[in-house]
């Protein structure tokens, strides 16, 4: 198809915007709402560079698709960010299996595009990243180890990892010292979190998914596409254990 080399131009812009700031406001989103050549181009630009644009209320996001893009934050740089020189690769993997509880809270179902709650507290997210916990206790070892073959997650990693944060450390007062370090760790997820716009702070220790994130959920977190089956992994499947056992 051709366009107009001004509609292309404009087009450029747009997406000149979004590269350097994420995100766009104002009459250039109504003419990306309205007008499907002008929007097509958008989204050819963005594709790209591996990266999709979605609306957002009055505004469009641009959101990375694949490591490939240049917008994609690697996992080196979040360490660096987030757990400064003692980062390791079990604290990411631990952040991101945190986030995945802390969705996954939000709703009834893996299929769902709806949120079911309004919001969730840091104690029922602990209690929901021990639930995830407790069901990967309760694979043979052989299975989990094809678990993580199949989907380069190093699940028992993750187990030690969370059980490691109950030692008991010098700062800890004494009644709490099973939770206060991994109190300490749903902090440091929650800050990469609100950083992103996925959560908001709304109360005393009570969160809200955003708008942003609730678009990304319906949209990208659901499909295996992009979640290689781990949510249905975490969320789903006890027959194959059931069957060895």
């Amino acid at each position: 198809m051709l366009y107009q080399q001004e509609k292309i131009m404009h087009a450029f812009d747009m997406y000149s915007q979004l590269a350097m700031d994420g995100r766009v406001s104002g009459d250039v989103v109504r003419l990306f709402k309205i007008d499907t050549d002008f929007r097509a181009l958008v989204e050819m630009f963005c594709k790209k560079v591996h990266a999709v644009c979605i609306e957002v209320g009055n505004e469009v996001l641009l959101v990375p698709e694949t490591k490939l893009s240049p917008f994609h934050v690697t996992n080196e740089a979040l360490k660096r960010e987030y757990f400064k020189s003692k980062g390791r690769n079990d604290d990411l993997y631990l952040m991101y299996f945190a986030t995945i509880c802390v969705i996954g809270e939000f709703y009834n179902a893996f299929h769902s595009k709806n949120p079911t709650r309004p919001f969730i507290t840091l104690e029922e997210w602990m209690q929901a990243i021990d639930r995830r916990m407790a069901i990967l206790r309760e694979y043979n070892e052989g299975t989990l180890k094809e678990k993580e073959k199949q989907y380069s997650y190093r699940w028992h990693m993750l187990l030690e990892k969370w059980d490691g944060l109950d030692d008991v450390k010098e700062t800890a007062k004494r009644q709490s010292a099973n939770t206060v370090s991994r109190v300490s760790f749903l902090h440091t997820t929650c800050r990469f979190l609100k950083d992103e716009d996925i959560l908001v702070e709304t109360g005393m220790g009570e969160y809200e998914l955003t708008e942003k994130a609730q678009v990304i959920i319906g949209n990208y977190f659901m499909d295996s596409e992009y979640n290689r089956g781990i949510i249905a992994f975490l969320y789903g499947m006890k027959e194959e254990d059931d069957a060895d056992n």
